[in-house]
């Protein structure tokens, strides 16, 4: 049975995916400054996706995902200090400022990555949900894959073993319609990304991504199929990233129409008329939450500004664990 939806969760929703958003924003304007460097790939469209998967997620619970990681991390709970601080490389980042936008871990908060090989994090998540199962801690492992690994041939090897061996595994397909700057369509045979796993024996479902709601609740079911001990499961999101692949990327290989069009289905926009359609909380408690979020980005952006970067004689340290 799906828990019902307490009313403070609706506040919750709203909050972490604004929050989410502003932090992308704000990164954006970080990297137009020269203040972070590498790769930065933006989660600005697909908020409602690790939002909604979160409401699912026992405290002990694991995540890995892929390079657009962000958003993942704050969802989980991270502080958006250190995530921002280790996106301007300084020392007090989470990898301390030796990651970047791509590799961020956290033992701590059971956050494994952000991973930069495109479907490197399937056989990683699977090996963690086999240590979920060799310990027999009752936890599962949430692995994030993006439509463009779903033609990596390591994440259809994790596939089989996940199966063979039932492991507490849920694969997150999300599919944000391009892989790069290629249309899924014109590089991936037939349209559902998650059946792709019924060769191997593992159940799926494809999940309106741009709603939270029913993203938390395929999110349920899905955990608690997989924490069961029948083996893994893959939800597959459609979702849409408003920006390019990268912020190299100008995105020109979309229409201006497309691109409008999957706004006018934005998530948080949808939360907060449901929110407030439904007179679940006044006006007035959304725009302290505006002003909340709006402090958060910016004292996380002051902080990782004045945060110290890794002196030189760091730079072998930390490399084997």
């Amino acid at each position: 049975m799906i828990p019902k939806i307490k009313k403070n969760d609706y506040l919750v929703m709203y909050e972490t995916m604004l929050t989410i958003r502003r932090f992308e924003e704000r990164a954006s304007q970080l990297y137009g400054k020269g203040l972070i460097g590498g790769f930065c790939h933006l989660y600005i469209g697909q908020e409602a996706v690790v939002v909604g998967v979160l409401m699912s997620i026992n405290s002990k619970d694991s995540v890995v995902t892929t390079y657009r990681d962000h958003g993942h991390m704050i969802a989980r709970g991270l502080d958006t200090k250190k995530i921002m601080a280790e996106l301007t490389g300084r020392i007090d980042g989470y990898s301390k400022g030796k990651g970047g936008s791509m590799h961020m871990f956290s033992k701590t908060n059971s956050f494994y990555g952000g991973h930069g090989i495109v479907g490197a994090q399937a056989p990683v998540g699977t090996g963690i949900a086999f240590a979920h199962k060799y310990k027999k801690d009752k936890q599962i492992c949430r692995t994030y894959i993006g439509d463009g690994a779903m033609n990596n041939g390591q994440v259809f090897e994790s596939f089989n073993m996940a199966s063979i061996w039932k492991l507490p595994v849920l694969y997150i397909i999300e599919n944000n319609k391009y892989g790069m700057g290629t249309e899924v369509s014109k590089v991936s045979a037939g349209s559902d990304l998650y059946k792709r796993g019924e060769p191997f024996g593992i159940k799926g479902e494809k999940v309106d991504g741009m709603n939270v709601i029913k993203v938390r609740e395929a999110a349920f079911r899905a955990a608690k199929y997989v924490r069961s001990g029948k083996g893994p499961y893959i939800l597959e999101m459609q979702t849409y990233r408003y920006r390019g692949h990268s912020m190299s990327d100008p995105a020109l290989y979309r229409t201006k129409e497309e691109v409008k069009d999957y706004k006018s289905k934005d998530p948080i926009e949808k939360i907060k008329k449901l929110i407030l359609d439904k007179k679940i909380f006044p006006e007035k408690k959304i725009k302290e939450i505006d002003d909340k979020v709006f402090n958060i980005i910016k004292n996380a952006a002051e902080f990782a500004e004045n945060s110290p970067v890794p002196n030189i004689e760091d730079l072998y340290k930390d490399v084997y664990a």
